[in-house]
């Protein structure tokens, strides 16, 4: 007989936080670890005005995410050296393994609701150091780059 808890629909009010690995904060979500969900997870991000995340890949899950506010670039690439720009109303996708950071170079915070395919909130994340310096200049470019008016 399986468990009655197994077949049983869920709410969770995105009230807690944690801090994840890639070094920002997150609203706690539907996971593994909350609702024992096996084959997807999915979670409210706020990145403050400035923030941003350490370079990092999922190993082997998909991600996909919503712009609910705001506005972040992401670098990706072996080297981060693509950027994707997203803004409120987008959809974007990050196969698995493909390095990258989100940022948010504007004066107001950015939000998303993030899905992954790994049911684990932070099993895949793989921190990538050795990125960091190409991460740094990539930022440095695209703040020079950004019109006085618009930061």
């Amino acid at each position: 007989m399986s468990d009655p808890s197994e077949h049983a629909c869920r709410v969770i009010r995105a009230a807690d936080t944690y801090a994840g690995k890639q070094g920002l904060t997150y609203f706690c979500g539907i996971a593994a670890e909350t609702v024992g969900s096996r084959g997807i997870c999915m979670h409210l991000l706020t990145i403050p005005p400035g923030g941003r995340a350490k370079a990092h890949l999922h190993e082997s899950h998909e991600t996909a995410l919503y712009v609910l506010e705001g506005e972040a670039v992401t670098l990706y690439g072996d080297r981060l050296e693509h950027q994707m720009l997203t803004k409120a109303g987008d959809l974007a996708y990050i196969p698995a393994g493909v390095p990258h950071l989100p940022i948010n170079l504007s004066d107001k915070p950015t939000s998303a609701v993030i899905a992954r395919t790994d049911p684990n909130e932070q099993e895949s994340v793989v921190l990538l150091p050795e990125l960091e310096a190409f991460a740094e200049e990539a930022i440095m470019r695209l703040k020079a780059a950004k019109p006085a008016g618009s930061r």
